[in-house]
C-alpha cells in the first residue's frame, strides 16, 4: 500500500514548504522512498487529487472543538462548518477565535477537542506561538473541497484515505522526547540532533508503533540532519498513517464514539 506523511504549514513557500514523505507499506515494514516539497497551496491541492490507492497522515487538525462551534453558531455538520470558516476568510476567522479566547477566564483561555487533551497537542483554536488554528483553516478547507475519504468525518468510496496525524504524540508522549527540532537556527542544537538520532533509532526498530522504518542511508541521514524536523515529522506522519491502515477493518484504529466535528489523531488511544 502506498503511504504518505504530510508535515503541514499554513504559509507554504520556498523557505518552509509542505513536506510529504512517500513510502510503501508491506505488513509491519514501511519503506520511505522520497521526500517531496510542496511550495504552494495549488501544489498541495493537486497532490490531494493524485490517483490512489493511498493513505496519508496529515499534521493539522481536521476539526474544531464542538463547544466552540456551538458557541459561534456555526453549522454542526463538518463539511458545512469548514465551508463557513472558509467563507469568513482568514482574518474574520482569526478575529472570531481571538474574541472567544479573550472573553474566557485566565488559565482557561482555549477550548480543546477531547483528543487534543489526550494527545497533549496544542488546541485547534490556537493562533499564537503555534498557529494550529491557521493550520486548520488552510488545511481542512482543502480536504473538504477534495474528494478524499476522511474516516468518521466525511466518508465516501474514494481509495484515497486521509487521517489526522501528529508527530509530537509519538516523540513526546510515546518516546518521551520533548525537544528535537526548531525553525530558528540558534535553537538547532546538538542536543536536539541527538534527540532526532534517538527517534530515528526507535522507529527503525519498530518502536513505538510496531512498524519498522526502512529507507536508504541518504534518506535516513536527512531525517537526522534536517534540523527543522520537517523530514522527520513527515516520516512519522507516514508511520502513523501506516498504523491506521493496518487497522482499516477496525475504523483505522479510531475510537467508535469519535465526534465528527472534532476529528481524532490516528494512533492516539481513547482511555
Amino acid at each position: 500500500m502506498k503511504v504518505i506523511g504530510v508535515d503541514f504549514t499554513s504559509v507554504p513557500g520556498k523557505r518552509k514548504a509542505i513536506t510529504a514523505a512517500h513510502g510503501t507499506l508491506n505488513g509491519d515494514e514501511l519503506t520511505i522512498q522520497a521526500i517531496e516539497a510542496l511550495e504552494s497551496f495549488p501544489e498541495f491541492e493537486a497532490f490531494l487529487e493524485r490517483p490512489g490507492p493511498w493513505v496519508a497522515g496529515f499534521d493539522f487538525p481536521f476539526g474544531l472543538p464542538r463547544d466552540a462551534v456551538k458557541a459561534f453558531r456555526w453549522p454542526q455538520d463538518w463539511e458545512a462548518m469548514v465551508k463557513r470558516c472558509a467563507q469568513l476568510g482568514k482574518m474574520r476567522f482569526a478575529a472570531r477565535l481571538n474574541k472567544d479566547r479573550i472573553s474566557r477566564p485566565f488559565g482557561n483561555r482555549y477550548r480543546f477537542r477531547r483528543g487534543d487533551r489526550i494527545a497533549g497537542s496544542s488546541p485547534a483554536v490556537r493562533l499564537h506561538q503555534v498557529p494550529v488554528g491557521f493550520m486548520f483553516f488552510e488545511g481542512a478547507q482543502r480536504l473538504a473541497r477534495s474528494s478524499v475519504n476522511i474516516p468518521s468525518m466525511r466518508e465516501n468510496n474514494s481509495n484515497r484515505i486521509a487521517l489526522e496525524a501528529y508527530p509530537g504524540y509519538l516523540a513526546k508522549s510515546q518516546l518521551g522526547i520533548a525537544s528535537y527540532k526548531s525553525d530558528e537556527r540558534k535553537k538547532q542544537t546538538t542536543y536536539r540532533r541527538e534527540n532526532r538520532i534517538s527517534i530515528v533509532k526507535s522507529i527503525r526498530n519498530g518502536k513505538p508503533l510496531g512498524i519498522r522504518l526502512q529507507a536508504t542511508r541518504a534518506l535516513i541521514e536527512s531525517l537526522i540532519e534536517d534540523a527543522t524536523g520537517d523530514h522527520l515529522d513527515s516520516t512519522i506522519c507516514a508511520l502513523q498513517a501506516a498504523w491506521g491502515w493496518n487497522r482499516r477493518n477496525k475504523n483505522y484504529g479510531l475510537p467508535s464514539e469519535l465526534d465528527p466535528i472534532e476529528g481524532w489523531i490516528v494512533t492516539v488511544q481513547n482511555p
